[in-house]
């Protein structure tokens, strides 16, 4: 694996907690698949199921997250509960920003992980979410928020802070990103978009707005639980015929459930889609 040393990154670094140089993987001009997987992973606990018990390691799905390599540093969609061992498996040893896409506990529990980053940067981590995730991190989270915790000379918390995420598009880390809102249920989830690749999980509907926002893609990664229906996420049908009305050249399917086996499912999509799978790095350019 080729490894980086901090000291490469232009930001201010604190110093570190740990005695031993820092050292994190290039991926500036990447997107990289931290995890691919629905709320409960795959393996689902307990299922014998033949996608749960298949060796193919592109049938292991950690919770559903990406980093995209900006030209400013390593921006991370979502903190979800494998965080540590997503981070740790990929090499990525520094996160520069945080995306919040919404605020279910499979996108969100593994904030805690994030908490070594200020230290790093040597300021707040600068977090970008809607106001319905904000106050989410601040229930569960709350002791990252309380002044003694912060000056407490041992353990340490999360350290953030927070931007406000809306329709518009914001400058971070050195590119602009503009968010897609999606139908996810009771809340809006907030996809985003980075020149021409879109990330879009947890959906079931996209917007007449929002579609519009996704025209001329060279990427498009979207939502597809399984075959079968689902009231909050789209289905593999949904999904295929979304893909086919905003024709992007290359579409990936993400936040998928152990009803799809990797091989299988790949066999009978259209051309230019396919599931994408737990380590996948594309180009973000053309």
């Amino acid at each position: 694996m080729f490894m980086l040393h901090l000291s490469s990154f232009p930001l201010p670094l604190h110093p570190s907690p740990m005695p031993h140089p820092l050292l994190t993987r290039d991926v500036c001009g990447r997107l990289l698949f931290l995890g691919t997987g629905t709320s409960h992973g795959v393996p689902v606990i307990g299922c014998g199921c033949a996608t749960c018990r298949d060796p193919n390691p592109k049938n292991k799905r950690t919770r559903c997250s990406v980093v995209f390599g900006l030209p400013e540093g390593n921006l991370l969609v979502d903190s979800p509960p494998d965080l540590h061992l997503q981070l740790v498996r990929e090499g990525i040893g520094l996160v520069h920003c945080v995306y919040y896409t919404h605020g279910h506990a499979d996108h969100l529990l593994g904030l805690d992980d994030l908490r070594i980053f200020a230290d790093y940067l040597g300021h707040d981590l600068p977090v970008y979410c809607d106001e319905h995730v904000e106050a989410r991190i601040r229930r569960a989270f709350d002791y990252a928020f309380d002044p003694a915790a912060r000056q407490y000379p041992a353990g340490g918390v999360p350290r953030l802070v927070f931007s406000r995420l809306a329709a518009e598009p914001v400058e971070i880390l050195g590119a602009r990103v503009t968010p897609i809102p999606l139908e996810h249920g009771r809340r809006v989830c907030f996809g985003l978009r980075v020149g021409n690749v879109a990330y879009c999980t947890d959906a079931k509907r996209i917007p007449p707005a929002s579609m519009e926002l996704l025209r001329g893609l060279d990427i498009l990664v979207l939502d597809a639980l399984r075959r079968r229906p689902h009231p909050t996420h789209m289905s593999l049908d949904e999904a295929v015929e979304a893909a086919r009305q905003l024709a992007p050249r290359r579409t990936l399917f993400t936040h998928i459930a152990h009803d799809l086996e990797h091989e299988a499912t790949n066999a009978v999509l259209p051309s230019g889609i396919e599931l994408a799978y737990d380590g996948l790095e594309l180009p973000l350019g053309a």
